[in-house]
């Protein structure tokens, strides 16, 4: 099981980086694309099947039921009140919804928070994680991780109609609030999840090079919108938030291949 489950991850990390090369290249060649529901399912198969390799599946199942509870919950009030994010509403892009927010989105939370917190355990290695300063460090380490690929991110896929701001905002049209309310809902999730996980004991996980497969994606997604952004400006901003937090990572992973996690997936 334990040997599926990785070829899983690989197979499927693959497929990820096909998937981002082919947006990245959109404006040279058209390459096949699944969508964005069709990427998201891809990436959260690899993100859970990587997660369950080197945490386990009691983690796995704890990460998961967290993230989509607490991101699901978030979404429904901020679409409903507009005090989470600010002001806004899905469109029909993203399939069914549940209530006001579309099933997909919380899987799209997974997607993107897992592997955001692998690069934040890189950028803190030799932080003690086992007590509640080392969990609340990291998490809030994650949180500006995985908001700094919403910053470049959101922008797009606003204009895109995949949900639209009412009413509108100052940074290409998403309102300020909206990056308040994305460190909130991670940092939640990232500091449930590390409490949780102090009661479950925790498995070997695979190797170096296959711990930093997420990494590698965050990394990949940086420089997909540096080099394919439609927008100039956010090639920039894309370069100094996710390309800088990608690159650090991976530099720490180039510079310490056998480092290794504590019990609760920091650094000892």
């Amino acid at each position: 099981m334990h040997r599926l489950t990785r070829a899983v991850a690989w197979v499927f990390f693959a497929g990820i980086l096909y998937l981002i090369l082919a947006e990245t290249m959109w404006q040279w060649v058209h390459l096949p694309t699944l969508g964005n529901v069709g990427f998201t399912l891809v990436f959260v198969v690899f993100a859970v099947a990587h997660c369950a390799v080197q945490h386990g599946w009691r983690r796995t199942g704890i990460f998961f039921a967290v993230s989509a509870i607490v991101s699901y919950l978030m979404e429904e009030v901020g679409v409903r009140s507009g005090l989470v994010f600010g002001a806004y509403h899905y469109g029909d892009l993203l399939g069914p919804k549940l209530g006001h927010v579309p099933v997909i989105i919380p899987l799209a939370w997974f997607m993107m928070i897992y592997p955001s917190w692998m690069v934040a355990r890189e950028l803190l290695r030799g932080v003690d994680g086992r007590g509640l300063a080392g969990v609340t460090a990291i998490s809030i380490a994650a949180a500006f991780v995985m908001t700094g690929w919403d910053v470049v991110m959101d922008p797009g896929m606003a204009a895109g109609g995949n949900w639209i701001w009412e009413k509108g905002g100052a940074y290409f049209g998403v309102p300020r609030h909206n990056y308040l309310g994305w460190l909130l809902t991670t940092f939640l999730v990232y500091w449930i999840v590390g409490l949780l996980w102090r009661r479950v004991r925790p498995v070997a996980g695979a190797n170096r090079l296959f711990e930093a497969l997420p990494v590698v994606v965050y990394a990949f997604f940086a420089a997909r919108y540096v080099i394919g952004s439609r927008m100039p400006a956010m090639q920039v901003i894309a370069m100094f938030s996710m390309g800088l937090a990608g690159m650090l990572a991976l530099m720490q992973i180039g510079l310490n291949p056998k480092g290794r996690h504590d019990s609760q997936g920091f650094t000892a």
